[in-house]
């Protein structure tokens, strides 16, 4: 009888102990992310007026920063 409630009490810590863990794990911060985008615009008031202002509200509600944005740089030769 006692070999049964050793059992049980061993069972019962190690689902404890799997539990905290579990939760630790869970409990970890969400790593970051980074996207780069090369559109092109062909309609720029259009873009300006309608597009980039919905998409930056959607990219800070959902937490995120825009950290560069603009025209792409030219680059000659190699």
């Amino acid at each position: 009888m006692k070999t049964h409630y050793t059992v049980a009490l061993a069972m019962t810590a190690g689902f404890a102990l799997g539990a905290v863990a579990i939760h630790g794990l869970h409990a970890q911060a969400k790593p970051p992310v980074y996207t780069v985008s090369e559109i092109q615009i062909t309609n720029l008031d259009a873009y300006l007026k309608e597009y980039a202002p919905v998409a930056q509200a959607s990219i800070r509600a959902a937490g995120g920063k825009l950290l560069a944005g603009g025209p792409g740089t030219s680059l000659e030769g190699t």
